[in-house]
């Protein structure tokens, strides 16, 4: 029959061992892995533009008419501070039920918007994800079709053409992974900068 003084000592001696391989030799494997493989989505998915770097994976918020227009963002700089007492940005989806008449109301009025500020589009219907929020409250990516139904108003505001900006949008648009998975999206943060001339 085992005692506790070999029992102690063996099951000590498989957490080290389980602690040293899961929680270092496992993590360093697959890090070097992800920096070897995927460098770029590894540390990111980060591009720096006049000395400023942003991640393509968190949405940015723009709402002049010059700019593409992501999906609505739930932010938050009211509830969290630093130690310092400096504000948080923080983001989340929205708790309303989407069978609500507040959530309804929210909806119709963000339509109005868009159609107010598209005016070209006439009675094209407004893309569903411009007037949803995403789960994470910051998704970076739109439809071609959402961003395609902002060109006329960006051209306008711009003074580019509509055939530059769709050329822009068709750069920043990534295809359905290994050509089946998912939907083609635009990245809103890659389009904006390009609008700018900040990247190319």
């Amino acid at each position: 029959m085992k005692t506790l003084k070999t029992v102690h000592p063996r099951a000590g001696m498989l957490f080290l061992i389980f602690a040293l391989l899961c929680g270092g030799v496992y993590t360093l494997a697959v890090t070097g892995l992800a920096q070897l493989l995927f460098p770029e989505v590894a540390n990111g998915s980060m591009i720096e533009a006049n000395g400023v770097k942003y991640s393509t994976l968190m949405g940015q918020q723009y709402t002049d008419d010059a700019h593409l227009w992501g999906r609505i963002m739930n932010l938050n700089v009211t509830t969290y501070k630093d130690e310092n007492g400096k504000t948080l940005l923080f983001a989340s989806p929205s708790n309303l039920s989407p069978a609500s008449e507040q959530y309804a109301q929210l909806v119709a009025e963000r339509v109005a918007k868009l159609k107010a500020a598209d005016p070209e589009m006439g009675d094209t219907p407004v893309p569903e994800e411009l007037v949803t929020c995403s789960g994470s409250g910051l998704d970076p990516d739109i439809s071609p079709a959402a961003a395609d139904y902002q060109i006329p108003r960006i051209a306008k505001a711009s003074g580019k053409s509509k055939d530059y900006v769709h050329a822009i949008i068709e750069t920043c648009t990534t295809g359905r992974f290994l050509g089946v998975f998912g939907e083609p999206t635009v990245n809103v943060l890659k389009v904006n900068l390009m609008l700018d001339g900040k990247i190319s």
